[in-house]
């Protein structure tokens, strides 16, 4: 007998590793499709990710970089779709080129903190005892302060640049993921398969590495997806007081800050910007909404 595509994908006793992965994905994909917002979190993340691919097709010739002082501070119009700056530049490309910056700093966030994150709170959850203790208070001083307030801190002692800002972000961005991971991990150790592994002789980084840090994954990533929005303003917030990315660089936060004196008179060279940032962040807290009820356990498929 034929199985198709999909009742192998959705079998309930798969064969191999492979198909279990695959199953699970398909699961995943036809919820996220299912929930409208999701639905519709996901599309933004995807026009987010094809915009700063194809920035310079989209942008239609235009230079994020190019001054033209005699067309300074212009309305929208034909030539200039979203109007341009206080320096003549095209706020259409600049915008589309800031759609890469943002996606970059995403990007390095998230390898950063998440593997920081899932190594601090496994080790603590699983070894317990002092290391526990010692991992959990470095954690606990850490979300003693605001986030944005502990990013401009270290930030402006860093320096300004993105390179620094990520490195800022991501220092204030991983002890949630380290606190969800040991509640995971502290549940998962007490499953009556990691004893078994436990008797077989299995070592320490094994048993972490091949089952429990795969086990905390689903709730990293919705975490993390969550977090997206957070991470964006915070840089945006950065980028606004100048100590983000430096100018040329088209970067919406300090694109918002440059149209902040001229917002009443020029309101689309700070509100364009703007815009942008609530979109991406509208579309990451969506999206995040979904992953949450995708992976949680409880939900029926």
């Amino acid at each position: 007998m034929t199985v198709s595509l999909a009742e192998w994908l959705m079998d309930d006793r798969p064969a191999s590793r492979r198909q279990a992965v695959l199953g699970n994905l398909y699961r995943g994909m036809r919820a996220i499709i299912a929930n409208p917002a999701a639905l519709a979190g996901l599309i933004i993340i995807l026009l987010l990710v094809a915009v700063a691919i194809f920035a310079p097709v989209l942008a239609l010739g235009r230079s994020p970089f190019a001054q033209d002082l005699a067309q300074r501070l212009a309305a929208p119009s034909a030539v200039h779709w979203l109007g341009t700056d206080e320096l003549g530049r095209d706020i259409y490309a600049r915008t589309l080129y800031g759609a890469r910056v943002t996606l970059t700093i995403v990007f390095l966030v998230s390898i950063i903190v998440a593997p920081i994150g899932l190594a601090v709170g496994t080790l603590a959850g699983y070894l317990g005892g002092w290391v526990d203790r010692v991992l959990m208070r470095i954690t606990d001083v850490f979300l003693a302060f605001p986030r944005l307030v502990l990013a401009l801190a270290f930030a402006a002692a860093l320096g300004p640049g993105i390179e620094n800002a990520v490195i800022a972000i991501s220092l204030t961005a991983w002890p949630p993921y380290a606190r969800i991971a040991r509640a995971e991990t502290i549940t998962i150790a007490g499953s009556d398969f990691i004893q078994v592994v436990v008797l077989q002789g299995a070592s320490t980084l094994r048993i972490l590495f091949r089952h429990v840090v795969p086990l905390c994954l689903s709730s990293v990533i919705v975490r993390l997806t969550l977090d997206m929005a957070g991470i964006i303003l915070t840089a945006a917030g950065l980028g606004f007081l100048g100590l983000g990315a430096q100018p040329p660089t088209p970067e919406w936060g300090a694109m918002v800050s440059a149209g902040r004196e001229v917002i009443l008179d020029q309101w689309w060279v700070a509100t364009i910007p703007g815009i942008a940032i609530f979109i991406v962040s509208l579309g990451f807290n969506l999206l995040g909404d979904g992953l949450r009820d995708v992976f949680d356990p409880k939900a029926e498929r």
